[in-house]
């Protein structure tokens, strides 16, 4: 009867810090905390260092690894764990501190199937000097926007649409049309589309073909 009342339930225990090291893991890191001793104190992080690392092995070549579980050490003792720390301790406010906001293209492109990128990669190439460096990244980037083009449109596009949009991206700096070169033709992009779904799909099958049923 005693047994039973003396049992601890989780919702009556203390919130993990860090749950991805456990109950035990917490109550050794708080024992640690608990001893008055500094050479026994650091002695004892230390070995629940050496524990941390042996239950993350496949971690052990990521730079800064140990500096990384120290971290960890000191934030499951909530910093209360007064230690000799062989990296930097890491305070609780820049832990805690939140990221900056990262930056989302904003802009609304006219043609959104070819993807901001294009319109960086137009504005890189206004900026070269004209010669055949330039000519063939305008090349490039008009046969990207085909592929482009037929991927999320339909199986034929003209050239002089493609020319017609690229010129219009580059502010009428690019202009394609007078030259007289032909890009490549849609059936090749077409061709490759299929010979990947193919390629796909037969993965696919060949998976299913292995598979035997168990009864």
């Amino acid at each position: 009867m005693n047994t039973v009342e003396n049992l601890e339930y989780n919702t009556e225990r203390p919130q993990l810090i860090i749950p991805e090291y456990g109950r035990h893991f917490q109550k050794m890191v708080d024992h640690a905390v608990s001893i008055s001793d500094r050479e026994e104190r650091n002695k004892v992080a230390q070995a629940i260092i050496s524990v941390m690392g042996n239950l993350q092995p496949h971690l052990r070549d990521v730079p800064d690894f140990q500096h990384k579980l120290w971290d960890q050490l000191f934030i499951m003792s909530d910093f209360n764990l007064d230690v000799d720390s062989p990296f930097p301790i890491t305070s609780k406010e820049v832990l805690q501190q939140r990221p900056e906001p990262l930056e989302y293209p904003q802009n609304h492109p006219k043609y959104r199937f070819y993807g901001n990128n294009i319109k960086r990669m137009v504005d890189v190439a206004v900026k070269w000097e004209k010669g055949d460096m330039r000519s063939g990244l305008e090349y490039a980037i008009a046969n990207h926007m085909k592929k482009c083009y037929l991927t999320w449109n339909k199986d034929s596009v003209e050239d002089s649409v493609i020319f017609g949009h690229l010129k219009e991206l580059s502010d009428g700096q690019i202009d394609l049309s007078s030259d007289g070169e032909n890009l490549t033709e849609s059936g090749q992009f077409l061709k490759n589309r299929q010979s990947k779904s193919n390629r796909s799909g037969g993965n696919n099958q060949k998976g299913k073909r292995g598979r035997k049923k168990r009864y």
